[in-house]
């Protein structure tokens, strides 16, 4: 099984230089590297330039091309700002001379300020649900190969739908959906690594939710899906290696895009984070 410890080890970047870092990718069922790895990795390259009393509030990010999983990814930070209260950065991600990946991060000195925020919605509980490898092996006899070998893979983060479906076959529904996830064993008390591990984990789900409703007018084998940008607000701490819901909703699809938002909360029902990514969704030419 894949955890949490796994997960740090291939997200871990190499300095090359004083802004010049190198990761390295893992396979994820795709010849393309997944989203929410290049999300965290460039969110670490900036981290990794701030001093350590400051934490990340805020990034966003463009992703510019497909990265080939077989080649490393040079990450290149230009140090923006530093202020009294803000750090500003930009992170590049690079393979073979050309920008796959741009993004801008900021980071914020603890400060009291106002408080208030949204309420959790009303769910289930995850010790009540079951696991997406549950809910894959009781749907996956009449799945494609392709499909089934996509779930077996091991993953370093657990996910538990509040609402049980069939993950190939969800039918037309409602542009919604919460989860509850977690990284699987324990990280450590670096709050800086909750922020990278929520960063991995938060590309999971999102454009999926956008082509809900969509369903009855194409198959899961006929669609090419696509993040495009990726934007992410850290607004209390938390844990990533503790429960929390991520409540997705898409208010928009149009034009060969999907438009989906994210909150994150934990078991306490604190807003933990927000999310808001687009991406490309349409059917594969020639089917």
């Amino acid at each position: 099984m894949k955890d949490a410890d796994a997960l740090l080890g291939e997200l871990k970047l190499e300095r090359i230089e004083k802004n010049i870092f190198r990761g390295q990718s893992h396979f994820m069922g795709s010849p393309n590297v997944y989203g929410g790895q290049i999300l965290a990795q460039a969110l670490d390259a900036a981290t990794l330039t701030v001093p350590e009393d400051r934490v990340a509030h805020s990034f966003h990010g463009y992703f510019i091309l497909p990265g080939d999983i077989n080649k490393p990814i040079i990450f290149e930070v230009d140090r923006i700002r530093d202020g009294g209260s803000f750090t500003t950065r930009r992170v590049v991600a690079i393979q073979n001379g050309e920008a796959i990946f741009n993004s801008s991060c900021s980071f914020q000195l603890k400060q009291e300020g106002f408080d208030h925020q949204i309420d959790m919605p009303d769910v289930p509980m995850p010790d009540e649900l079951k696991d997406s490898a549950q809910l894959a092996k009781k749907y996956s006899s009449d799945w494609p190969d392709f499909f089934k070998q996509f779930f077996k893979m091991p993953r370093p983060i657990e996910f538990r739908p509040t609402v049980e479906y069939d993950y190939f076959n969800p039918g037309e529904r409602e542009p919604f959906r919460k989860v509850w996830f977690k990284a699987k064993g324990t990280l450590p008390d670096d709050p800086q690594t909750h922020r990278k591990v929520l960063a991995y984990a938060s590309d999971y789900n999102l454009l999926t939710t956008a082509i809900l409703p969509h369903f009855g007018e194409v198959e899961y084998w006929q669609l090419q899906l696509a993040s495009l940008d990726h934007a992410m607000w850290f607004h209390r701490d938390f844990r990533a290696d503790e429960w929390l819901l991520y409540s997705i909703d898409s208010p928009s699809a149009s034009n060969a895009r999907g438009f989906t938002r994210g909150n994150v909360f934990n078991q306490q029902g604190e807003l933990v984070a927000s999310v808001v990514q687009e991406g490309m969704i349409r059917k594969r030419r020639g089917v």
